[in-house]
C-alpha cells in the first residue's frame, strides 16, 4: 500500500514551520501531519496534492520536493510504502478548523489544524515525524 504524507511548510516571521493536526474529537488520535492512501490510478506527486487539499482546505502550495520514500510496518502488520514531500505555502491563518472532502473514514471528522516552529515542540504519532529533522535542518 502507498501512503503520501506532506510536511506542509510555511516562513512566519523567518521561522520556518510545519503543519499539524489534530482530531476535535478524538485526541487520542494524537497529533498528525496530512497524509493518506495513494489510488491505484495517481502517482505519489498527484496523491500528496489531493491529500493536502481534501485534508487542510488549502489550494495554493507548491510541492518543492520529495525527502524520503520508505517501507514501515503499521500497526497492525500491513507494509507501507511511503513517500514524504515537503510543501510549500504562504497560508497566514495560524489555526483553523476543517472538514477534510475524502470521505471513508475522515467522513463526519473536524481538523483542528496548527504551525509547529520545531520538532521537539509536540510529539506526533508514531512515524508522522520520521523525516521532520530534515525538513527544520534545511
Amino acid at each position: 500500500m502507498k501512503k503520501a504524507y506532506a510536511y506542509v511548510t510555511r516562513v512566519r516571521d523567518r521561522m520556518l514551520q510545519v503543519l499539524v493536526f489534530q482530531h476535535k474529537d478524538i485526541p487520542e488520535a494524537g497529533i498528525q501531519i496530512p497524509k493518506g492512501t495513494v489510488k491505484e490510478e495517481e502517482d505519489t506527486y498527484n496523491a500528496v496534492i489531493r491529500e493536502v487539499r481534501e485534508e487542510t482546505g488549502i489550494q495554493k502550495f507548491e510541492v518543492q520536493k520529495l525527502i524520503a520514500a520508505d517501507y514501515w510496518e503499521n500497526d497492525d502488520g500491513a507494509m507501507h510504502n511511503r513517500y514524504f514531500y515537503k510543501i510549500v505555502c504562504h497560508e497566514m491563518a495560524d489555526e483553523w478548523e476543517y472538514n477534510p472532502t475524502g470521505g471513508g473514514e475522515e467522513e463526519g471528522l473536524t481538523f483542528q489544524f496548527f504551525w509547529i516552529s520545531s520538532e521537539e515542540e509536540f510529539e506526533l504519532i508514531r512515524g508522522h515525524s520520521d523525516y521532520l529533522k530534515l525538513v527544520f535542518d534545511e
